[in-house]
């Protein structure tokens, strides 16, 4: 189907593989876009090494460094890649969930705590004014009322 594609379309296509951005989707998704958009791009795109740069270029921030670092360090083929910035995408948000749950347990802890300090502050002061109340009270009756004998 591609082959009756009108030249205006693929120029399209291929300026849209030019700036395509992960944005808000996932790794995978983002290459099987780019994948998809780079056959009308060859031209723009002649090595593996170009290609695998472009797809770097245009990772979040929560994966180009390193990816982008490793690209231009290594020999990596645009399979390699993908692999690896899924790699480090999956472990990035790995740590952000685990850093979210500590936090909020942290602040559980600290609400328990809390709670506890309040309820065995105030529980010590009325224990002791009914403590004296009662006693006032039975000490109070007996003696003024002896009652006939």
């Amino acid at each position: 189907m591609d082959h009756f594609l009108p030249a205006e379309t693929k120029a399209v296509r291929a300026a849209e593989s030019e700036s395509l951005k992960q944005g808000s989707m996932n790794v995978w998704e983002y290459h099987m876009e780019f994948a998809h958009l780079s056959k009308y791009a060859i031209h723009i795109f002649p090595t593996m090494e170009a290609r695998v740069h472009r797809f770097a270029q245009g990772l979040r921030p929560l994966v180009i460094n390193k990816a982008s670092t490793t690209a231009l360090n290594s020999d990596m083929n645009y399979g390699m890649m993908v692999a690896f910035a899924q790699a480090i995408e999956t472990r990035k948000l790995k740590n952000k969930i685990e850093r979210q749950s500590n936090s909020k347990a942290r602040s559980a802890d600290n609400l328990d705590g809390s709670r506890s300090a309040f309820l065995g502050g105030s529980s010590g002061p009325s224990q002791s004014f009914a403590q004296s109340s009662m006693s006032a009270q039975s000490s109070g009756p007996s003696q003024g009322n002896k009652g006939p004998h």
